[in-house]
C-alpha cells in the first residue's frame, strides 16, 4: 500500500524546531501556546506586507524569520474556530500537509485560536487531511538513472493538549485513511499489472484483518448461471471473478448492509468500441469495486460493530472473435433476459447478477451499489457530485447527510415508470442500453429490475472517481472517492 504521512501527537512543551505549522483565526488571532511562542508579534509584519488576514484555508509561508529559532513558519487561516465543522478541519490538515515537502518533518501547533479546548475528534479529522494530502502514486515513477528518485512522505507531529486523547480518535481515523488509500492504489494501477485474477488476490488480503473472503472463478460462476457477467468477459484472455468479503463485527442474528462494486478492470468498450482518445483512463472503470473494498478494509481495521457484505464483479471488458455482439440475448442469474444493444453497457450487466445474488444469499438490510457507469452523469453534475438513484427515500437521505459531513456529495436522481419504458426490448425481458437521452437514470433503471424488496441506492461515481478535482486532500488522478462517505453511512446509522 502506498506510504503516506506519519503522524505523531504531542502535548505543546519547550518550543519546537525546524518547521512550525500554526492556525490563525480571522484578524490573525493565535492561541495561547502560539501567543506565548510570540508567533503573533513575529508574523505581524509578514501579514501585513502579504495582506494576509487568516481567511480560510489560505496560508502565510515565513522562511528563516528574523529572532526566531525557527527553520520556517507557516501560519493557516481558519477563519471564525465557531463556525468549524467536521470537513473543515480536514481541509485544514490537507493545507498543512500541502505546505511540507517530501522527505520533510513539521510540528502543528494545532489549537484554536478562542481559547476553547480543541475536542479529540478535530484533532483526527485534521490528521485524516493531512494523511491524505500525502497521498502520491508513484510506483512506476519517476525515475532518475534508472533507480528511484522517490522521497517518503513528510513526517508530521501535531501538538495538542491531550495527545492521549487524539491518538486513540485517530486510530479509528487512520483505518478509514488506509481503507482511502487501497481504493486509490487499485484505482491507479495499470491494466496490464491488475486484471481480475490480480484484484480478486488484493481483496484476499484483507483476511489478515479479520474479512470472510470467497472468491469466484469462472466455473463457479457459470454453475450459478452468471450469465450476464461472464457474457461481458468472454472477448478477454483473462478470467472473470466475484469477490465475496464478509465483516463479522455485528450480532450474530442481524442482517448484513451491502456493498457491490463494478470491477470492470479495463474497458474498451467491446465491439461497441470507445475511440482511442483518452481510452487509457478506462483502467479506472473498477472504481466502485476498489470503493467497496477500501470500505471492507476501512470497517474491519477499526473494527465496526456492524455486519457488512461487499461483493465486487471483476471482468475485463475486450474485444476478439469470442467477444459479446450487439444482438445477443444472455439469461442473467435472476433468470430475466437481456438483449445485448450496446457492448459498452457493460457494467451494469455485472451489477445484476452481483445484487441478484447478495439479494438471495444475504437478506440485507440495504443494498447500495457504486459503479463508474455512464459518461451522462458527468455532463449533468460533472465531477463535484455523484448521481444518487434510490428505491428508499429513507437511505437516500441518510447517503446525503453522510455525503455533507464527509464533503463526498450525492445528488438524487429521478426514477420513474415513464424512464423505466426506455429500457423495453423487443426480444428480450430488457435491453441493456436506453438510447442517447437520460443515460444515466436508464442505467439505473435497468439495475434496478434486478433488485427485490431490499431498499437499494445506486451511485454513479463516474464523475467523483476519476479525473477527481484538486482539493485540499488530494492531489491524485482519482480521489478514492465513496470510502469515507460510506464509513460514515454505517457508523451513523448501523452500529450496534
Amino acid at each position: 500500500m502506498t506510504e503516506i504521512s506519519k503522524i505523531a501527537f504531542a502535548r505543546a512543551g519547550k518550543a519546537p524546531k525546524g518547521t512550525l505549522i500554526a492556525v490563525a483565526g480571522e484578524g490573525l488571532k493565535f492561541g495561547k501556546r502560539a501567543r506565548e511562542l510570540g508567533l503573533d508579534a513575529l508574523v505581524k509584519k509578514a501579514a501585513s506586507v502579504a495582506d494576509f488576514s487568516a481567511k480560510p484555508m489560505r496560508t502565510l509561508d515565513i522562511l528563516a524569520p528574523g529572532g526566531s529559532d525557527f527553520d520556517r513558519v507557516v501560519v493557516i487561516g481558519m477563519g471564525n474556530p465557531a463556525e468549524m465543522k467536521e470537513q473543515d478541519w480536514v481541509r485544514l490538515g490537507g493545507v498543512a500537509a500541502g505546505t511540507l515537502a517530501r522527505g520533510s518533518a513539521g510540528t502543528v501547533l494545532l489549537e484554536r485560536p478562542d481559547d476553547a479546548g480543541l475536542d479529540a475528534d478535530a484533532a483526527a479529522s485534521f490528521a485524516l487531511g493531512a494523511a491524505l494530502r500525502s497521498y502520491s502514486f508513484d510506483k512506476y515513477g519517476p525515475t532518475k538513472g534508472g533507480g528511484s528518485s522517490k522521497k517518503p512522505p513528510a513526517e508530521i507531529t501535531i501538538l495538542v493538549e491531550d495527545p492521549g486523547k487524539a491518538k486513540a480518535a485517530w486510530a479509528r481515523s487512520l483505518a478509514v485513511a488506509e481503507g482511502v488509500v487501497m481504493a486509490r492504489d487499485l484505482i491507479h494501477e495499470p491494466p496490464n499489472v491488475l486484471g481480475p485474477v490480480e484484484f480478486a488476490k488484493e481483496a484476499a488480503s484483507l483476511k489478515s484483518l479479520g474479512v470472510a473472503v470467497e472468491i469466484f472463478d469462472e466455473k463457479r460462476l457459470a454453475k450459478l448461471g452468471m450469465r450476464a457477467l461472464l457474457g461481458v468477459a468472454q472477448g478477454s484472455s483473462r478470467p472473470a471473478r466475484l469477490v465475496v468479503m464478509q465483516w463479522k463485527g455485528g450480532k450474530a442474528k442481524d442482517n448484513p448492509v451491502a456493498f457491490i462494486g463494478k470491477g470492470v478492470v479495463f474497458d474498451s468498450g467491446g465491439i461497441s468500441i470507445k475511440p482511442a482518445g483518452g481510452m487509457e483512463d478506462m483502467k479506472g472503470d473498477m472504481a466502485g469495486a476498489a470503493t467497496v473494498t477500501g470500505l471492507m478494509r476501512a470497517l474491519a481495521g477499526r473494527k465496526a460493530k456492524v455486519n457488512a457484505v461487499g461483493v465486487i464483479g471483476i471482468v475485463e471488458n475486450m474485444v476478439d472473435g469470442n467477444a459479446q455482439r450487439p444482438g445477443d440475448i444472455v439469461t442473467a442469474l435472476s433468470g430475466r433476459t437481456i438483449e445485448i444493444v450496446n457492448t459498452d453497457a457493460e457494467g451494469r450487466l455485472v451489477l445484476a447478477d452481483a445484487i441478484h445474488y447478495t439479494e438471495n444469499r444475504f437478506k440485507p438490510k440495504f443494498i447500495i451499489d457504486l459503479a463508474t457507469l455512464t459518461g451522462a452523469i458527468i455532463v449533468a453534475l460533472g465531477h463535484q457530485q455523484a448521481g444518487l438513484f434510490a428505491s428508499d427515500d429513507a437511505l437516500a437521505e441518510k447517503l446525503r447527510v453522510a455525503g455533507d459531513a464527509t464533503g463526498e456529495l450525492v445528488w438524487r436522481m429521478p426514477l420513474s415508470a415513464d424512464y423505466d419504458k426506455l429500457m423495453d426490448s423487443r426480444f428480450a425481458d430488457v435491453k441493456n442500453a436506453g438510447g442517447r437521452w437520460a443515460g444515466s437514470i436508464t442505467a439505473a433503471q435497468f439495475i434496478r429490475r434486478f433488485v427485490g424488496d431490499t431498499p437499494w441506492a445506486h451511485l454513479d461515481i463516474a464523475g467523483v472517481a476519476l479525473e477527481s478535482p484538486q482539493t485540499e486532500t488530494n492531489r491524485a488522478w482519482s480521489s478514492g472517492w465513496g470510502v469515507r462517505l460510506l464509513d460514515r453511512l454505517v457508523a451513523d446509522g448501523y452500529e450496534g
